[in-house]
């Protein structure tokens, strides 16, 4: 899951914690509200009654002896004055019988002075009707509150965008869909975030890091293949020589044709290092054009020999004539030598490999595909992987640099490389070629 995902989920899961909490506490949180607003009501009405009292007299109201009562019609609310000997100034809830019925009321009680005598001044106001604002002010608070959590969440993923942007830059730019290694120049992702900016740079220095290492390898890799290529060919030339004294004994030939395969060994390796650094330092063209059923013409001519030596049978099932533009013939042919060879070595005596060109969803594709020993699943991700020896390969004339070759061909020519093995029944390679098709001719 994106780190942006995780956040707005974070932030929507909790305002709707905060929005459960609210609800739950909304009630008691308006009854709160209505009581308060209640008592500020009662205070007012009491201090205009007071008002009118020192503006009109006691007496507008109560005789000696009287008391003074007045309710609304439906017994919502009622007010009274009445003579007592006591002080009283509270805000409570009592209940109250009015012409037989019990009615629950918010009191205001309050005593005070007028013409030398203490009055007692109620004013009343029904709880049932306080009660009544209850739902509709649930209602709008819940509405407000539940805008304004959308709000919250829209502005989060805005923001959110815009503050983790330079990440997805940083990401998008600086690991995903580049070739690596490659020589970079460094270009600054523009961010406020200082955690961003030495993110940023971090990278850029591991990559570049990283760079250095590899070209040192690739030019040690290169020059070294160079460097010994020249005594390998010294060597082989004296052998030559030596061949062809008169005097050589036999047991000293059997010795230096031992040298010699040695020697044959050790330069098929150089080769093939010196071929590895050249295709990842880009130095071929891809310019040529190529037909696939003329390719696999030349590698079986080449490889016709050994097919007879080991009894084994070798199927094209070719259709159509494709042609590849944009490629290089020399290290195509290497690519497809070098798998129909191991599909020779690791077969099992007069086993069969078949060869099928097809096209699979647009995408033309050739598999390559053998009866013979198999890849132990534990082997299969490491086939690839320069001078990894698997077991099957331990009595064979193999220097584990087949597959990397064909990794780096097909890298170079951007070739897709599927493999399905199982052990004792064989092995299927597949190469998918990044073909578009323009009218009917098929490129690459």
């Amino acid at each position: 899951m994106k780190l942006q995902t995780k956040l707005t989920l974070f932030n929507a899961i909790s305002k709707l914690v905060i929005v459960t909490l609210f609800i739950l506490l909304l009630p008691n949180i308006i009854e709160k509200i209505n009581k308060n607003y209640t008592d500020n009501r009662l205070v007012k009405q009491k201090d205009k009654f007071l008002q009118k009292v020192r503006d009109n007299g006691i007496k507008y109201y109560i005789e000696d002896g009287d008391t003074y009562g007045s309710y609304l019609p439906l017994k919502e609310e009622f007010i009274s004055l009445e003579i007592v000997n006591y002080d009283l100034d509270t805000i409570r809830d009592e209940r109250r019988i009015v012409e037989r019925d019990t009615i629950a009321y918010r009191i205001l009680s309050h005593t005070f002075k007028a013409g030398k005598k203490n009055y007692l001044l109620e004013i009343g106001k029904s709880t049932e009707t306080i009660g009544e604002t209850t739902g509709p002010l649930q209602n709008i608070a819940f509405q407000i509150l539940l805008g304004m959590i959308l709000l919250t969440i829209l502005a989060d993923q805005i923001y959110s965008n815009y503050i983790l942007r330079p990440l997805s830059i940083i990401i998008r730019t600086k690991l995903i869909g580049n070739k690596f290694p490659k020589v970079t120049v460094y270009k600054e992702v523009k961010t406020s975030t200082s955690d961003f900016q030495h993110l940023d740079m971090s990278i850029h220095k591991m990559v570049e890091t990283i760079e250095t290492t590899f070209q040192k390898e690739r030019e040690f890799i290169s020059n070294a293949s160079h460097e010994l290529m020249t005594p390998i060919s010294i060597l082989q030339s004296k052998i030559e020589n030596m061949f062809e004294q008169d005097d050589i004994a036999d047991d000293l030939k059997v010795r230096l044709l031992e040298m010699q395969k040695i020697l044959n060994r050790l330069k098929s390796i150089t080769k093939t290092l010196l071929l590895i650094s050249q295709i990842e330092n880009d130095q071929f063209l891809k310019e040529d054009i190529i037909s696939v059923n003329d390719l696999l013409q030349d590698v079986y001519e080449e490889i016709s020999i050994r097919l007879q030596d080991r009894n084994i049978s070798l199927a094209m099932l070719v259709i159509d004539n494709v042609e590849l533009l944009g490629v290089n013939k020399f290290l195509l042919f290497n690519l497809l030598f070098n798998l129909i060879n191991n599909a020779i070595k690791y077969n099992r005596p007069d086993g069969e490999i078949t060869v099928t060109g097809q096209w699979v969803r647009n995408n033309y594709t050739i598999k390559i595909t053998d009866t013979g020993i198999g890849i132990a699943a534990d082997e299969l991700p490491y086939i690839f992987n320069r001078f990894k020896k698997m077991k099957q390969s331990l009595s064979q004339d193999s220097f584990g640099l087949g597959l990397p070759i064909v990794k780096s061909i097909a890298g170079f020519h951007q070739i897709g490389i599927d493999v399905v093995s199982e052990k004792g029944v064989g092995s299927t390679f597949t190469l998918t070629f990044p073909i578009k098709l323009t009218g009917n001719a098929p490129i690459l």
